[in-house]
């Protein structure tokens, strides 16, 4: 009879493990498509993100951002213009080596204005993405700029 208590003790807790185990795959599993669902809100608000972030300027900021544009632009051009005079006199055969350094800065001054001459301010366009590559720009021409002033007082 002890033998069939056992068994049956056996037998019980064999059940109350597969019970159990099984369980525990159903609950992962709901957990898995709770990650699912969770992943797929996560995408949808990041495409929402993307495209807040493509907004395209009001006409305002536009406007504001196209006058300081061309205010950075016109100055660059006098310092060109300013460099230029130098040059011619001087006269000496290191002005050669400055005066195309200064034809190439003036070349990057002319595609920066095409480039925000050519901007269209829509919804297609990245507004953010554009202004920030044409500060880099505009900064990397400015101490292009600067440096070759600094080189030139030498």
């Amino acid at each position: 009879m002890s033998k069939k208590i056992y068994m049956l003790a056996i037998l019980t807790m064999m059940t109350a493990t597969m019970l159990i185990g099984c369980q525990t795959s159903t609950k992962k599993e709901d957990e898995a498509k709770d990650n699912i669902t969770d992943a797929r809100e996560d995408t949808e608000d990041a495409k929402e993100d993307l495209m807040v972030a493509k907004k395209e300027a009001t006409a305002e900021e536009w406007k504001k951002f196209k006058e300081e544009t061309n205010t950075r632009i016109t100055e660059n051009k006098i310092i060109i213009a300013e460099l230029k005079a130098k040059i011619k006199n001087t006269g000496s055969s290191i002005d050669i080596m400055y005066a195309k350094k200064i034809d190439a800065l003036e070349q990057r001054n002319k595609e920066i204005k095409i480039k925000v001459d050519s901007y269209k301010n829509d919804t297609s366009d990245d507004w953010e993405s554009f202004k920030r590559e044409y500060n880099h720009d505009m900064d990397q021409l400015s101490q292009a700029l600067k440096n070759l002033t600094v080189d030139n007082k030498k």
